[in-house]
């Protein structure tokens, strides 16, 4: 394979990948781990959360503003959860900056302002939430929102892939295939592509291996060996949990 079609197809996978990104309204919202049982009684749990919420509860503000992002319990309000999502979000609570930036790129609640849901990401993304690092590294790969600058975009594939997360590393891995924002490292893609084939959803993972599989193919015996070798060495020091 020469490296202009590995290119054509590379780009073909971050096109794809994309999707969500392009089509602001298909941004994925974070979302509350269950941190407590749900109460017997939805309106005694909208009142003792915004009671807590009220009362300066970040996690509160969090999961109320998602009750009124997903109409859950409540009618569902974009202006109501993004102010929830602001508040919590000046706490710094993660998960409330990268939503509210999400709120930002879609102009759901607030108007649409790409400075804003650049900075509330990049808040997120400081903190480590794994989403907004690869939410800021597609940004960076294509221009989107900010100055293209791939080599920022390598910077933010590499802490989300770093955490485990399947797309930042199919990303990162394309990038070193193609040789964009880093030396090109056909031993480093393979190991990349590996790794996201053991990290992505199981819908993803065919794909995933057949893209780890042509990367194996392009690799002498002596590559393909370093190249497990770094998987094992990454697997060894990075928990799934």
């Amino acid at each position: 394979m020469t490296v202009e079609v590995l290119r054509r197809t590379a780009l073909t996978v971050l096109g794809a990948l994309l999707v969500g990104m392009t089509v602001l309204a298909q941004t994925p919202r974070s979302q509350p781990a269950p941190a407590r049982p749900t109460p017997a009684s939805v309106d005694d749990s909208i009142e003792a959360l915004q009671e807590r919420a009220n009362a300066g509860d970040a996690a509160a503000q969090f999961n109320l503003a998602l009750m009124y992002d997903n109409g859950r319990g409540v009618p569902q309000d974009f202006g109501e959860a993004a102010a929830w999502y602001r508040k919590a979000a000046e706490q710094g609570h993660a998960a409330a900056q990268y939503n509210l930036g999400v709120s930002y790129s879609n102009g759901e609640g607030v108007p649409q302002d790409a400075v804003e849901a650049v900075a509330w990401y990049r808040q997120a993304a400081e903190q480590g939430h794994a989403v907004a690092q690869v939410t800021l590294g597609v940004m960076y790969n294509t221009g989107q929102f900010v100055t293209q600058d791939v080599v920022e975009a390598v910077a933010w594939y590499r802490q989300a892939a770093e955490q485990g997360h399947a797309v930042a590393q199919i990303n990162l891995g394309v990038l070193y295939a193609i040789g964009e924002g880093v030396p090109q490292d056909d031993v480093e893609a393979y190991k990349w592509f590996s790794l996201a084939t053991t990290y992505a959803d199981e819908s993803q993972r065919a794909g995933l291996a057949e893209r780890r599989d042509l990367a194996a193919a392009r690799l002498t015996p002596e590559q393909l060996a370093e190249g497990q070798k770094r998987v094992r060495e990454w697997s060894a020091t990075h928990s799934r949990e």
